[in-house]
């Protein structure tokens, strides 16, 4: 991460600011930061497409097979509890198709592979 200082507008006080890796979970020191956005990003695009279907909570909660308070957390942005996995089936039942590529990195070495989500 790169430091950058500035000073505040009318101020003599002067902040730190770091500009990010672009994977906010990996800056504050998450443990697999990949796998949590990826998860923060179909937490992001179910809510999206639960917002275009104009149903109910109780409509959707029915949908998914789970109770309205959990469909209440996932819309309010808390995913704890929620694996990718489940979050894409929950995807799937709301009418959205998923592809899941992988490729193969021929540099990678030793190091892991990539996760990304994409959304069209």
């Amino acid at each position: 991460m790169s430091v950058y200082h500035s000073k505040i507008f009318m101020s003599s006080k002067s902040i730190r600011i770091e500009k990010g890796s672009g994977n906010v979970f990996a800056d504050i020191g998450v443990r697999d930061p990949e796998e949590s956005l990826a998860r923060a990003k179909l937490a992001k695009e179910l809510t999206n497409i639960i917002n275009q279907r104009g149903l109910t909570q109780t409509e959707i909660a029915r949908l998914l097979g789970i109770d309205q308070p959990k469909v209440s957390k996932l819309l309010n942005g808390r995913i704890s509890g929620f694996a990718s996995d489940r979050l894409l089936r929950f995807i799937l039942a709301l009418g959205s198709d998923v592809k899941i590529e992988i490729r193969r990195n021929k540099g990678a070495g030793n190091r892991h592979g990539k996760l990304r989500v994409v959304a069209a």
